[in-house]
């Protein structure tokens, strides 16, 4: 079984972006709220993200200073890029688990590989923090792409030893993890924590609320 990370088995930075947002649009000097600092943050980041490949591969780490920086900028606010950035980068390697994924961890029978589009020693750090015990930690920085191209899945199955049929990937992000893991002909579960509703073009094979139901299909 691949597992995605953040968002699947933590929470997600949200409340960290937010508060930072929040303290941007405080300080800038051109006028704005707090949720058009976080869109124009995080539409910056996913134009970087996405541009992110091979030789131009760039961290997470780097992405995220380089798109704060550009937003504050942007919003001629006068904060620390690198001092507040720093804050998200804390909590990547202390996250706050999901009970339900701390309990899977501990009961599941089968391999599990934790595939993640976080940097190498950020996702090694929190798995130790929360001493998960897992066959193996794939990340983006490993192959230099992140989900949903599907570089990352090919080195799962490599390290697992597994044909794509023979596994499950699980995430929380309908285009990097479902429609990732069906591009690499791996079946996907969907885990859809909040409950929201499925749009009409992706179709994962299976849907969770809580990782403790994968117990039903494995």
């Amino acid at each position: 079984m691949f597992l995605d990370f953040f968002g699947t088995i933590v929470f997600e930075d949200n409340e960290m972006i937010k508060k930072i947002s929040k303290k941007t649009a405080e300080r800038a000097n051109n006028p704005c709220t707090w949720q058009e600092v976080n869109e124009y943050w995080w539409n910056r980041f996913s134009e970087m993200f996405e541009e992110s490949y091979g030789e131009d591969f760039l961290r997470q780490r780097e992405i995220e200073i380089i798109s704060l920086q550009e937003t504050l900028d942007y919003f001629d606010a006068e904060l620390d890029a690198d001092k507040h950035a720093q804050f998200i980068f804390d909590y990547w390697e202390r996250p706050e688990i999901y009970k339900d994924a701390e309990l899977f961890l501990k009961e599941v029978k089968v391999p599990v590989f934790i595939l993640s589009n976080i940097d190498k020693l950020d996702l090694e750090k929190a798995a130790d923090y929360h001493h998960l015990h897992v066959e193996g930690l794939i990340t983006s920085e490993d192959v230099r792409a992140y989900k949903p191209r599907v570089e990352i899945f090919k080195e799962g199955l490599k390290q697992a030893g597994c044909r794509p049929e023979d596994v499950l990937h699980v995430g929380d992000s309908l285009k990097d993890d479902v429609q990732g893991a069906q591009k690499a002909g791996i079946k996907a579960v969907w885990i859809n924590r909040e409950k929201r509703n499925k749009p009409v073009h992706a179709s994962p094979e299976f849907e969770v609320t809580r990782l403790t139901e994968l117990f039903n299909y494995i």
